[in-house]
């Protein structure tokens, strides 16, 4: 007789594992609202696909029906082959429709089951029948196999239950099958000899057996692939999804670099690259931010962001970070560039048509902006700071702090764009017709911390409100 801890222990432990299958599937189908989504969205290809596919059985059958003899009329004047077809078709062309309106729920999924595999073996099972034989005679149609390609079908949903539910229901038919062969074939109708049954109408238990376990055994490995599969595609669209969203903080190449790097997840991971280095600012913001309501800055500050980002991007550049009301834009540190500071001077000179309208905008609006842009180029160093729970992509050394003390030297000089003066020279070399830049002045500029001037150029304003 058991002990009573041990009885007590073996129903606490059949609760858990109970719990623990139950969790298993739970995380199994449950998933975040946006990976949600894009699993539902393969979800309705596979539908898709699925309805085509037995579109395509159904009209092979059609097909082989047509170019094979037929059998005697036994049946009345009833063809059943081409009755099948015809439903086969009808039941596609039903699922397509509903299919490219939306993922099929999961009753539609097990009627359509139902129905298929009801059709399938309701042609098997007319053989008998259409031939004038006893009912033995149809277990040994080729036609069974097409319960494999049903059962294959339900696994593109990526859905185990559904995989495992054709596959049950495929088995189950087949033993239906198996018993009224049995029972409607006049004795002896079961035999264990294989040639009798292979050249009469017997039923071999065996090989029936056999069949039943394929089909199981098929659908068992089909159902552990597709939980595996599963989990793939989850994490997939998930990483899909990550992605995007640290397209939307990062620069599209640095996100795409912290999804396929180890070493951009680590920090104090770095690398000295070319480089060049903008940076754009909003003159005294935050003085004019306090006159006007929170939303009305907000808006403004976004249009101008996106405004910004837009020139950056589009000329090769990408964008470190949002400083406030200021951004500091990079080319060639998030990826290698050929042409670095040919793509800077060009995002500048549409920086300057973009500020002049944005500023006209604002002044109509009663808030003039003006706006304050500097260039310049250097080795930077291109890494991850912080710490392992909070990391940051950026770039570091002389060129960004040069930057940073040339953008407010456009306030002393009453610019809005200066650049060091040898840039240009980078920039021809780069591919860059100089000469086509609006047109500059030069200037010798002593910045903070620098004993030398440093050579420079520089664009006025074309409108006063660009001061």
């Amino acid at each position: 007789m058991a002990e009573p801890g041990a009885i007590e222990a073996e129903r606490g432990e059949r609760p858990r594992r109970r719990s623990r299958g139950r969790a298993f599937v739970r995380d199994l189908y449950r998933l975040p609202p946006r990976v949600q989504a894009i699993v539902e969205a393969e979800l309705q290809q596979a539908d898709i696909l699925g309805a085509w596919i037995v579109f395509a059985v159904a009209a092979f059958l059609g097909i082989l029906y047509f170019v094979a003899p037929k059998a005697g009329d036994v049946m009345g004047g009833i063809a059943p082959v081409p009755v099948v077809v015809a439903s086969f078709l009808i039941l596609s062309l039903v699922r397509l429709r509903m299919a490219y309106r939306r993922v099929l729920s999961r009753a539609a999924q097990v009627v359509f089951i139902l129905a298929d595999f009801t059709l399938l073996y309701g042609l098997i099972w007319s053989f008998h029948l259409q031939y004038d034989q006893p009912a033995a005679f149809y277990l040994k149609a080729p036609t069974v196999l097409l319960a494999f390609l049903l059962i294959a079908v339900r696994a593109l949903r990526f859905e185990p239950v559904i995989v495992l539910m054709s596959g049950l229901a495929a088995a189950a038919g087949w033993i239906l099958m198996t018993a009224y062969a049995w029972q409607a074939t006049p004795d002896p109708a079961v035999t264990r000899d294989y040639i009798a049954y292979m050249t009469g109408n017997f039923v071999l238990v065996g090989a029936e057996v056999e069949k039943v376990a394929a089909i199981l055994l098929v659908t068992a490995v089909l159902t552990l692939a597709i939980v595996r599969g599963r989990r793939q595609l989850v994490e997939a669209a998930a990483e899909t999804t990550a992605r995007g969203d640290l397209s939307r903080f990062f620069a599209p190449e640095v996100a795409a670099r912290i999804t396929e790097s180890v070493e951009l997840l680590k920090p104090g991971f770095g690398e000295v690259r070319r480089g060049a280095i903008l940076i754009s600012d909003i003159r005294d913001f935050t003085a004019l931010a306090a006159q006007r309501p929170a939303g009305e800055v907000m808006a403004l500050l976004v249009e101008y962001q996106r405004r910004i980002s837009r020139a950056v991007t589009e000329n090769g550049g990408s964008i470190d970070k949002f400083l406030g009301d200021g951004i500091l834009a990079t080319f060639g540190c998030a990826r290698p560039s050929s042409s670095p500071v040919a793509d800077a001077l060009r995002t500048l000179m549409a920086l300057l048509a973009e500020a002049e309208r944005l500023a006209a905008e604002t002044g109509r609006r009663g808030w003039p902006l003006a706006f304050g842009f500097a260039v310049t180029s250097g080795d930077v160093l291109c890494g991850t700071v912080g710490e392992e729970s909070r990391l940051e992509f950026t770039v570091i050394g002389d060129a960004v702090n040069r930057a940073a003390k040339l953008e407010k030297a456009n306030k002393t000089l009453g610019t809005v764009a200066l650049a060091e003066a040898n840039l240009l020279g980078a920039a021809e070399r780069e591919g860059l017709r100089t000469h086509a830049l609006a047109p500059y002045e030069t200037f010798d500029v002593t910045l903070p911390g620098v004993a030398q001037p440093d050579r420079v150029i520089g664009w006025r304003p074309r409108a006063a409100s660009l001061a």
